[in-house]
């Protein structure tokens, strides 16, 4: 990803491709929800989950202009037919997928959060990429509250004192780690970051870019 080019709508299907979930699929969904805006980066990530009986997959989109972060959700889900008569057992699954877009303007970007882990950090050289990038980007639309007991500083202490926690704002939450897709997976998920912290600056100040 380079935000250097003045479009990088190409580059972005070549990507899709290379993920190879659906990539016809979701470029046509982002193709609507982009309208003709050109690409500025984008960062491509796609989830596989195991369960006893199938394999789901899921691929998040996150794509940056120059006005709008641009983001698409497609999911398998699949859907069992019914047989002729009530009663009958079903008689076959059909599979099918949900996409799912929504355009964000940069201006009501809240949060950029990117929790960096470093293997071995007293090692650590300058530039090189981490181990994994939790990429999490808010912007009202979802809040999440992580609740725990309070804690009383006396140890001796017995009495509820209650709930603490902390409010997230997290919209969208993507995790890269090199283990699982290279670390030029995670170079790329770097460099969206920052070109989205970047935009997301800009727009806060009302610049133009």
């Amino acid at each position: 990803m380079s935000s250097t080019s003045p479009d990088l709508r190409t580059d972005l299907h070549r990507q899709l491709n290379r993920a190879g979930y659906y990539p016809d699929l979701v470029a046509d969904v982002l193709d609507v929800a982009l309208a003709d805006e050109p690409v500025e980066g984008h960062l491509v990530h796609v989830e596989t989950t195991f369960t006893t009986s199938e394999v789901r997959r899921h691929v998040t989109v996150l794509v940056l202009t120059a006005s709008r972060l641009v983001l698409a959700h497609v999911d398998d889900h699949s859907e069992e037919h019914s047989g002729a008569h009530e009663g009958d057992e079903p008689t076959a699954v059909q599979s099918s997928a949900a996409a799912t877009t929504e355009a964000v303007p940069l201006a009501q970007v809240k949060s950029v959060v990117l929790t960096h882990m470093v293997n071995s950090p007293e090692n650590h050289v300058p530039g090189a990429p981490p181990a994994e990038l939790t990429l999490a980007v808010g912007w009202g639309a979802v809040s999440r509250i992580d609740l725990e007991p309070a804690q009383c500083p006396d140890p001796q202490c017995e009495a509820d004192h209650g709930l603490t926690g902390s409010l997230a704002n997290d919209d969208v939450l993507v995790r890269i780690s090199a283990q699982a897709e290279g670390q030029e997976a995670v170079r790329s998920a770097v460099a969206f970051a920052k070109a989205l912290s970047a935009a997301t600056g800009h727009a806060a100040r009302g610049a133009v870019r």
